[in-house]
């Protein structure tokens, strides 16, 4: 059996082995026909599942990061209206699709919605200081995750190709075993 992939895994997602010869795969694997292409089949299921949860996980990162930028852009806005004693007339999204009007004056601090029903207050420095490593760590993140989904492509995509040699390689065993019985009929 050789491998043009490394018969190692990424963060968890197993390697596929890229199957050359299928007599050799099926004696080192001990493995009948029947059982080779059930063994990938389930795998090929199994790389499908991860690739859906990456996937969520890759949506819910691009809907965060204009988020994470929507809140750095506002942080700055009552940073340059600081010095100023001038109100700032703003409209924020109350709930999905209701929007309600506020007059903003200066403030030293600002607060922040950081989930699971918590809200802090922050100096504005440290508002955008922790704004901008959530940035930088969302956007790691989703380089990771398309590394990732990368990565998943290659394993499915060389799964399916060993499905298919293995599948041809059966088939092709059943027609030279077929024409050697019609040739030893009388």
């Amino acid at each position: 059996m050789s491998t043009s992939a490394s018969a190692t895994e990424r963060r968890g997602i197993p390697a596929a082995a890229f199957v050359e010869d299928v007599q050799t795969y099926l004696s080192h694997s001990n493995l009948d026909v029947n059982s080779a292409l059930a063994f990938l089949q389930e795998r090929l299921q199994q790389y499908r599942v991860v690739e859906m949860k990456l996937l969520a996980q890759q949506r819910d990162l691009q809907a965060k990061i204009p988020d994470i930028e929507k809140c750095l852009d506002a942080v700055a806005t009552l940073q340059a209206n600081e010095d100023t004693a001038q109100e700032i007339v703003v409209d924020f999204e109350v709930s999905e699709g209701i929007y309600s009007r506020a007059c903003v004056e200066n403030t030293d601090s600002i607060c922040l919605w950081l989930g699971a029903n918590v809200m802090l207050e922050y100096s504005c420095q440290e508002a955008t200081t922790l704004l901008q490593k959530n940035l930088e760590n969302a956007k790691a993140s989703l380089e990771v995750l398309v590394a990732d989904l990368l990565f998943l492509r290659d394993q499915v995509t060389i799964t399916q190709v060993t499905i298919a040699r293995v599948y041809n390689w059966d088939v092709h065993q059943r027609r030279l075993r077929q024409s050697a019985a019609a040739i030893s009929e009388p």
